[in-house]
């Protein structure tokens, strides 16, 4: 797309920063983040409640723009949920036809099926714990590839038995990450539940609040 395409869409941006990248496969990566605006869900262990309002308007040139002024390959598209612009599914493409890493964080309550298949897409399905347990759309799971991953956050005990009867139950073509819920769930309680039960899942923490804790840009 021609600098003048770019100029006609806009999205509306939270925040574009540079950091590690704290989940997933690419966990431990520095990494270049774009936090679009909104979100139709209200997880109770959301820790991004500032995405559903804040942020302001700019070209699909002016974002391409700020990305390109990170020192990184990987870009991480989140929010909020993005995929509630419609325009994010071009901006994923456009980041990917710049040869960018790029990975879309996504609550799994709006379609993937058209977002560009050279995007690692990390779909969040929502545990009873959440309160948004009943927006999970399971048809997404026909649109992921063997490089995508889902997660579960865990809340409690009854969240884990919930997410584990899931994974038994259904058949994944990609990894299942397990991560405890920030201050609700301990860590080291899950792992020892996922060892308990042989469950063919990866534990993993938030990285990023390790290192810095819970606090905006990380």
């Amino acid at each position: 797309m021609g600098p003048e395409g770019a100029q006609d869409i806009r999205l509306r941006v939270t925040e574009i920063f540079h950091s590690i990248q704290g989940e997933g496969s690419a966990s431990g990566r520095p990494s270049a983040f774009v936090r679009l605006t909104g979100c139709p869900l209200r997880c109770g262990y959301c820790d991004t409640a500032y995405a559903f309002t804040e942020g302001e308007w700019m070209t699909l040139e002016e974002i391409l723009g700020a990305v390109a002024t990170q020192p990184v390959q990987d870009v991480c598209v989140t929010g909020g949920e993005p995929l509630a612009q419609p325009e994010c599914k071009q901006l994923l493409s456009e980041l990917c036809d710049r040869d960018y890493r790029v990975t879309l964080e996504t609550s799994g309550a709006l379609s993937v099926s058209e977002v560009d298949p050279r995007v690692f897409k990390a779909l969040d399905i929502k545990t009873p714990g959440s309160g948004e347990e009943a927006r999970n759309d399971w048809s997404n799971l026909e649109h992921l590839q063997p490089t995508d991953l889902v997660k579960f956050v865990i809340c409690s005990r009854e969240d884990y038995e919930w997410a584990r009867d899931q994974v038994q139950r259904r058949t994944w073509g990609c990894e299942v990450f397990f991560s405890p819920s920030w201050e609700k769930q301990d860590a080291r309680q899950l792992g020892e539940w996922i060892v308990a039960d042989a469950l063919p899942v990866r534990l993993q923490v938030q990285l990023h609040k390790v290192l810095w804790g819970d606090v905006r840009g990380r």
